[in-house]
């Protein structure tokens, strides 16, 4: 007879990350069924991005999805609404493995985040029953919340003027993985709305990443998934290792625009 494995956690959002590669997500806004993970896996997606911020998209929906991501070679992620950390447990404890927080704007606002995520000694996050991560099978809690700590992203975002002032303390919180810049809400916060590589934005990320170097943390940048690959390009180029590369959404109206395009013609 076989013995039953020991239970691990497989993020490959973390291993490509800390590999030193380029960590890219598929934003969620619409899909609603387990497909989406075996697509975003057959386009090379390290993880899916579910917006819980802009969408009226469901927990349950999320959590199902997660789930089949586990074990399908697919990061889970989720942004949550401003503030609502009751959401960020549910979804940790239904089988994500990242919470993107949006409006960080300062040291103590990072340390909440890490605080409602984070098992101690890093945070306080609650403990529950049993995990999806694990396949349901009863784990000792030390190793348990040693793995999901290992292996869960905080992901923080800093979308205006006054949170890339901060970027160096934000930066500098234990626990918080990824610092992420939102470039729409930026350049609007800093009077130039729409233009995200305005030089305005350029130094805010420049200043993110320096920052992110410093303290050994990730630089993301999103904001980007309705323009031109050449923005992705030159973000990389300024030093970001994580983006929110695309939405299924905008993926869809852009190879559908260019197929009638084809047609007509």
């Amino acid at each position: 007879m076989s013995s039953i494995p020991t239970p691990t956690i497989v993020n490959p959002l973390v291993e490509r990350l800390r590999g030193g590669g380029l960590g890219l997500a598929l934003q969620i806004r619409h899909a609603a069924t387990v497909d989406i993970v075996l697509a975003a896996r057959t386009c090379g997606f390290d993880a899916i991005y579910f917006d819980l911020q802009h969408t009226p998209m469901s927990e349950n929906v999320v959590a199902q999805i997660s789930v089949a991501a586990l074990g399908a070679g697919v990061t889970s992620i989720a942004r949550i609404p401003d503030g609502d950390y009751g959401m960020a447990l549910r979804l940790l404890d239904a089988g994500v493995l990242g919470i993107v927080v949006p409006d960080v704007n300062s040291a103590e606002d990072a340390r909440r985040a890490v605080a409602a995520c984070k098992f101690s000694p890093l945070g306080q996050r609650s403990a529950f029953g049993s995990y999806p991560h694990f396949g349901y099978r009863a784990m000792p809690a030390p190793e348990a919340r040693k793995l999901l700590n290992d292996n869960t992203m905080l992901i923080v975002m800093l979308e205006n003027k006054a949170a890339i002032e901060r970027a160096d303390e934000v930066t500098a919180v234990p626990g918080v993985d990824i610092v992420h810049i939102g470039s729409n809400d930026l350049a609007a916060d800093l009077g130039i709305p729409g233009e995200l590589t305005h030089p305005q934005v350029n130094a805010a990320i420049e200043k993110m990443v320096a920052a992110c170097r410093k303290h050994g943390k990730i630089p993301g940048v999103g904001g980007l998934a309705g323009g031109d690959v050449k923005r992705f390009e030159h973000v990389v180029k300024l030093g970001a290792r994580f983006l929110s590369a695309a939405n299924e959404w905008n993926l869809m109206m852009a190879a559908g625009q260019e197929r009638v395009k084809a047609l007509r013609a």
